[in-house]
């Protein structure tokens, strides 16, 4: 009887015990690596300058008489921006029009009395001299001469007066004016300063020890303080090949294009990110992985990371050794393989062999993580 009772008493307990449920799957952000990873990145600052930017001047003097021209104005290939009080050169034009029809009067003359004279000894030899035969035909040579030299003046003249217009040799915008109507300007004096900003361009300083990895650069990236949220594609136009004996950096210049969503003014200040190819003889193997992906064990001096089973999808810690630290991230050297998936954030909060479901990750040019199907910074 008393058998009975337990059998049953350990029935009754054992129906009042609650199902045990499975520990909750913790959702993780992790990055697959890959190719793109393999890179060294670089940032440097720098200051934006128009692609084409002069000071425009009269290459002849006179007095101003239109500027239609006003700072800010954005003007197009040779359009007016100034102009001088002609009058004097169109009055030098006239001048050396004249002289030259004169000259062209006496040239037609002289080689009709030439030509007379050449018919006139062919006949009869006797009847003129040769002397004066040879008197004639100078006097055509030289009224030849004088009649080109005429033209050259003419064509200076009229190019003189063509100067007296200050046209835009681009399309651009007008920063700065430095003359006003009715002054009277020097040759070669600034009166307009124009820039081209439809594309700008970048000068950063990279230092000696770096510059031999500029022709391996796969990406360039380019962002700005105004413009902190947007980032702007650039390519390397020119690389210096004299290095500045203060500082040891050579200049590279960068050209960016004006984008459609905002615009980027010359003076601007900002940074550019270089992406580096990895030359097995300039650059580490290794992965870019954020810091927060480290599990770093002060005690025994190692360095560690979760990497996520694809089948089980568990996780499961590893050893890595870990090599420079750069703006963007830490460089991996070896311990990890293309294709595996690494635990970026919150590395601290799991334990070998935890399940976990993946919330995929990249890095952006700066370093951010970027979720692959929201597309917002992590």
């Amino acid at each position: 009887m008393r058998q009975i009772i337990l059998l049953l008493l350990l029935c009754f307990l054992s129906g009042c015990e609650k199902p045990i449920s499975p520990p909750p799957i913790r959702p993780v952000r992790a990055m697959q690596l890959s190719s793109e990873e393999l890179v060294r990145l670089y940032s440097f600052p720098g200051r934006t300058r128009a692609v084409d930017r002069v000071n425009l001047s009269f290459r002849v003097e006179g007095q101003l008489i239109d500027r239609p021209g006003s700072v800010g104005d954005e003007v197009l290939k040779g359009e007016l921006l100034a102009r001088l009080d002609p009058t004097d050169y169109e009055v030098a034009v006239e001048n050396s029009l004249g002289n030259l029809e004169k000259a062209q009067a006496d040239l037609r003359f002289a080689e009709r009395d030439y030509k007379r004279a050449q018919n006139i000894y062919k006949e009869d030899p006797g009847a003129i001299s040769v002397s004066l035969l040879d008197k004639k035909k100078e006097e055509k040579n030289r009224l030849q001469g004088e009649v080109r030299s005429l033209e050259a003046e003419l064509q200076s003249r009229i190019d003189q007066l063509s100067y007296t217009y200050l046209r835009a040799p681009f399309d651009g915008m007008i920063v700065a004016a430095y003359a006003q109507n009715y002054e009277y300007v020097q040759a070669k004096q600034p009166i307009i300063r124009l820039l081209n900003t439809s594309q700008v361009e970048m000068v950063i300083d990279v230092p000696e020890s770096l510059i031999g990895e500029i022709p391996f650069i796969e990406k360039v990236i380019v962002e700005f303080d105004a413009l902190s949220d947007l980032q702007f594609p650039a390519k390397i136009k020119e690389i210096g090949t004299e290095a500045s004996t203060t500082t040891r950096t050579y200049p590279v210049t960068l050209l960016i294009d004006q984008p459609e969503e905002t615009e980027i003014y010359a003076g601007m200040a900002g940074s550019a990110v270089l992406l580096s190819g990895k030359p097995s003889e300039l650059s580490e193997e290794g992965f870019l992985l954020p810091p927060s992906s480290l599990l770093a064990d002060d005690t025994l001096q190692k360095t560690y990371v979760w990497i996520v089973d694809e089948e089980s999808m568990a996780v499961t810690k590893r050893e890595v050794e870990k090599g420079r630290i750069t703006s963007q991230g830490v460089v991996i050297e070896s311990g990890l393989q293309e294709g595996e998936w690494v635990v970026t954030a919150g590395v601290h909060f799991l334990h070998e062999g935890q399940e976990v479901r993946l919330q995929p990750v990249t890095l952006n040019a700066s370093g951010e993580q970027v979720l692959v199907d929201e597309g917002s910074d992590a």
